[in-house]
């Protein structure tokens, strides 16, 4: 069962899948009914087709949104008695444990920004309550990936910022994690393990040289089309990132996205072909990020230090206790030349509207937890204020 978007469906990249299925002769079915920034709706929607044709295998051919739909279909099929809820990321959802082998999953990226085809994440709205939560199993993640930098080349401008900058803090928030040893006791059952285990060894390698990748090819990627080599650096830096976070996993300024998109109710953003109000995940993200490291800063400065040296800061006279604040101001001129919008305030939000996004934000206890402070609402109450405006 094959799995795309509208947009996609019209391209290359689903042409050749499409093509080379059929020189093998095997049977097929196109499912391009994928919603950007999925929903609840739209995967119980995608659910039900693959539940009725029940596949051997799933091929999803796109960005984040498509592979993300695919796993969901893939763990409701093998489970075909399961409530959408049932896996959903406690407390939103029961959290259940996958205790079975899914079918095989090809993820073909047609983004470079989510890394999809190397996590266990499935992301989406949960509309009734107005906060974006999601599923992470490590059984979730696809058997192959097929990353082809020819396959982003359709990308608009905007989708290419969109997804880099989520490729940005996916390593950021990967490499300032708390520590994996810092996570507390493990749990009696290893199928209880989360499938984050905060910053380590190996994630940091793999966070780090994304950074670097990002901090260089992004904004050529923006500036010109045509560069190549920038749009290969930007696909592979989305792999290297998907592999920390996936292992690492991500914090605050993912925590505070999920509210400030799945309460999004007005904005649309430029390039993308949507028929609902849509605040892309990856500026979402960013738009909190040097409000967030000015938060975190005080855990691991040298590791704020050192994202800041790559994003162009002079730090050989910094003071340690300044490392947030650097990292922040290093991140605000980083974003502004690449011309994100200004802060929440852009997508209509006030102070008044802080609170309701404090609410939606609260539940996401599997990425608070990997925040390198304790963190409750007062403390996200102040990271949205200081994001209102950025310049």
């Amino acid at each position: 069962m094959v799995f795309t978007d509208p947009n996609i469906a019209k391209l290359p990249p689903l042409q050749t899948v499409i093509e080379s299925i059929e020189r093998s002769k095997v049977g097929y079915m196109v499912y391009n009914d994928v919603r950007v920034e999925p929903s609840d709706k739209s995967f119980q929607h995608a659910i039900d087709a693959a539940r009725g044709y029940k596949p051997d295998a799933f091929v999803a051919v796109g960005g984040g949104s498509t592979i993300d739909t695919a796993k969901a279909a893939n763990l409701y099929t093998v489970f075909g008695d399961a409530h959408l809820l049932d896996f959903v990321n406690a407390p939103l959802g029961k959290g259940k444990p996958i205790d079975r082998s899914l079918l095989p999953l090809i993820a073909v990226p047609t983004t470079a920004g989510t890394g999809s085809e190397c996590t266990g994440a499935a992301i989406f709205d949960l509309k009734d309550k107005k906060a974006k939560t999601g599923i992470a199993d490590r059984a979730l993640k696809p058997l192959l990936g097929i990353i082809d930098p020819l396959n982003t080349r359709t990308m608009p401008k905007q989708v290419r910022l969109a997804s880099g900058l989520d490729v940005l803090c996916h390593a950021m928030e990967s490499y300032t994690a708390v520590p994996y040893y810092m996570r507390g006791e493990a749990p009696a059952n290893p199928l209880l393990r989360p499938a984050y285990q905060g910053s380590n060894p190996i994630s940091d390698i793999w966070s780090f040289k994304a950074l670097q990748m990002v901090a260089e090819a992004l904004p050529r990627s923006i500036a010109d089309p045509d560069d190549i080599e920038a749009q290969e650096a930007m696909t592979l830096a989305a792999a290297y990132a998907g592999i920390g976070f996936g292992n690492g996993g991500v914090h605050l300024m993912h925590g505070c996205s999920y509210g400030i998109s799945g309460l999004n109710r007005s904005y649309y953003h430029p390039d993308y072909a949507t028929d609902h109000p849509l605040c892309p995940h990856g500026i979402s993200v960013a738009v909190t990020s040097p409000a967030v490291v000015e938060f975190t800063g005080a855990m691991y400065p040298e590791r704020h230090l050192e994202i800041a040296r790559v994003l162009g800061a002079d730090t050989a006279n910094a003071r340690m206790e300044d490392a947030g604040a650097i990292l922040g101001d290093a991140l605000r001129r980083f974003l502004k030349d690449l011309g994100v919008p200004d802060g929440i305030s852009a997508f209509g939000y006030t102070s008044s509207d802080i609170g309701a996004l404090v609410e939606s934000i609260l539940p996401q206890h599997r990425v608070l937890k990997l925040s390198p402070r304790l963190t409750g609402a007062e403390q996200i109450a102040w990271i949205l204020e200081r994001s209102l405006k950025n310049y």
